[in-house]
């Protein structure tokens, strides 16, 4: 994966690169890290290098990071999985504690394991353009989907009048607005449920909601009727 393009905060054009990152990335990863999920975030959850070796080597392909200005700036790391009746489905149990040794090379699933963008760039929308690269390599790699659990920050608010569902519900009727759902639908991901005790998360009070976008050239439906002509 290589795009290059000029991104704009709407007062300036800056020259920007969506790559695979590599050992030499590292440090710039963490740091973004660090800077993207400050405290009451749980600092031991950011990438170690162990992690990051694991996805360089397992599955480059799902490891992008956004450069600008000659540093690293955000990343998006993804593994491939194929979900059975029954499989556990928490952060931790899916992506391995971060470290995807369970990445499934045929999976049929693109599944997210992160992403972050530094704060100081986020007004560039570098994020809807990681989603947009890693929308391009499940096309790319005939998957079926892309799906990832997003926290839902806004929930502590609001969690003694209401259930997570429900507050998912009101987010994707416009009714609220959230930090994170409200981008990710804005990307074009859907809800197709909500998984509790999904991660340490006191803001979204252990939950997550199960974000999906549909590969249109491999969904199911398409796929029986190929085969059916």
């Amino acid at each position: 994966m290589f795009k290059q393009w000029m991104a704009y905060d709407g007062q300036r054009f800056v020259p920007a690169v969506i790559r695979n990152y590599n050992e030499s990335d590292f440090a710039g990863l963490i740091d973004v890290q660090a800077l993207s999920f400050p405290p009451p975030f749980p600092s031991e959850l950011w990438w170690n290098e162990e992690q990051l070796s694991e996805h360089v080597s397992r599955f480059p392909e799902g490891a992008l990071c956004v450069e600008m200005e000659g540093r690293i700036v955000g990343s998006m790391t993804a593994l491939r999985r194929t979900f059975r009746e029954g499989d556990r489905h928490d952060w931790a149990s899916v992506t391995d504690n971060g470290y995807i040794r369970n990445h499934e090379p045929d999976g049929d699933t693109l599944y997210v394991v992160d992403i972050c963008v530094a704060p100081a760039y986020r007004r560039f929308g570098l994020g809807k353009w990681l989603m947009q690269a890693m929308y391009e390599t499940v096309v790319h790699l005939g998957c079926d989907r892309l799906l990832g659990g997003g926290r839902m920050p806004g929930y502590q608010k609001a969690a003694a009048g209401m259930t997570p569902e429900e507050y998912v519900n009101q987010v994707k009727t416009g009714e609220r607005t959230d930090p994170v759902l409200t981008f990710l639908l804005r990307c074009g991901r859907m809800p197709v449920g909500v998984v509790r005790d999904y991660l340490e998360d006191e803001q979204s009070g252990n939950n997550a909601a199960l974000m999906e976008w549909r590969n249109p050239f491999e969904s199911r439906t398409y796929r029986i009727e190929r085969r059916s002509e």
